[in-house]
């Protein structure tokens, strides 16, 4: 059963990642309120360290945040998307939950979903927290 859940979250993330890319292609509007921060995250991503441990996160495709090729624009597009898609698979991560009701081992089921959940947030927090600057370079290019 714990395979059955790493390989669930394993196919979902990429699932996930090609819809996405497939439909959106790196096209989102930053400007929508969904993508500004609050003013209360930036007390909590000042809390939770952000900045210690934001470099060390793997990106999966670095090309797409490269502004050599990239204008802060289109960077700024790319963030959104990637927040947009590691918010799905957060939400998705609990989707597993669901089988243990037929199959019992609740606990492996939910703590696979909360630690995938988990690590995603991370990729959330860490596209929230860049995305305010790479606006103002943005707005002072303009």
């Amino acid at each position: 059963m714990t395979f059955g859940t790493i390989a669930y979250h394993f196919l979902m993330r990429l699932a996930v990642g090609f819809i996405f890319n497939i439909t959106m292609n790196n096209r989102a509007d930053y400007t929508k309120g969904w993508f500004r921060q609050r003013e209360w995250e930036k007390k909590l991503y000042k809390r939770l360290g952000v900045k210690r441990w934001k470099n060390i996160l793997p990106t999966y495709d670095p090309e797409v945040f490269d502004p050599g090729r990239h204008t802060w624009d289109e960077i700024a597009q790319a963030m959104c998307q990637a927040e947009l898609v590691h918010e799905v698979i957060t939400v998705l991560s609990f989707v597993p939950l669901v089988f243990s009701i037929w199959l019992g081992a609740f606990w492996v089921f939910a703590v696979t979903s909360v630690l995938s959940a988990a690590f995603d947030l991370t990729f959330v927090i860490l596209q929230r927290s860049n995305r305010p600057r790479v606006i103002k370079l943005i707005n002072r290019k303009r």
